[in-house]
């Protein structure tokens, strides 16, 4: 057996242990099931991956959540559940095609009265976002381009305050981001990120390995200071 099936096997196994009542989730399998029929790329967090982000929310008691790279919903509707009554979560999408499958996906979720996707340029709408002057957003998760990475970071500080918790998604890119001689755009952005969550002063930050569905890869998490 190849490495890469044992890690599927093994995040299998998990999944069957930790998360029993996950095949009866029809929103979650239907925003698979629909992004997949509509062409989006096959790249949306494994079911692991998406109940970390949630309880990560929870331990947070986020009420507001800033979602860079929305997909076709599927992290958002596990972010989106962590959310208490009155919370809310806005999600940027660079693609009218995705945005339009995730909106559909999060309304059968039962979320669309506390999540709004936004569509453009997430570096056009994160501006517009700052000057509606919002509330402190409490985790932040930037799973889009990677060349733009550290413009997210930036942008993640300005829009949270302390406490606040920033999640940085392929962070590992199949172990890319450690060889010195590779300039590929998305290498190249992500190491400025991880440089920023590492030299900034508001911010302490790790990063961690991962193995499974998703293959080889990895995140950061970088928790405002000050």
């Amino acid at each position: 057996m190849s490495e890469p099936q044992l890690w599927h096997e093994v995040d299998d196994y998990f999944t069957a242990r930790l998360m029993p009542d996950a095949p009866d989730d029809d929103a979650l399998a239907a925003a698979l099931r629909d992004s997949d029929a509509a062409g989006l790329p096959a790249i949306a967090v494994s079911p692991l991956q998406g109940k970390l982000l949630q309880l990560l929310a929870q331990v947070q008691g986020a009420r507001h959540i800033l979602e860079i790279g929305t997909l076709g919903g599927y992290s958002t509707i596990w972010l989106g559940r962590a959310l208490p009554a009155d919370g809310r979560l806005i999600s940027l999408e660079y693609k009218p095609e995705h945005a339009e499958v995730a909106v559909r996906n999060i309304a059968r979720a039962g979320l669309d009265k506390q999540v709004e996707v936004r569509v453009g340029a997430a570096l056009d709408s994160l501006p517009r976002l700052a000057d509606e002057n919002p509330p402190p957003f409490d985790l932040v998760f930037i799973d889009a381009d990677k060349v733009n990475n550290p413009h997210y970071m930036e942008w993640a500080l300005r829009l949270t305050s302390t406490g606040s918790l920033i999640v940085l998604d392929n962070v590992v890119r199949g172990g890319r981001v450690a060889d010195p001689d590779n300039t590929d755009p998305d290498v190249v952005g992500t190491r400025a990120a991880l440089d920023m969550i590492g030299r900034h002063p508001r911010l302490s930050g790790t990063a961690v390995q991962t193995v499974g569905a998703k293959n080889y890869d990895g995140f950061a998490l970088a928790r405002v200071v000050a």
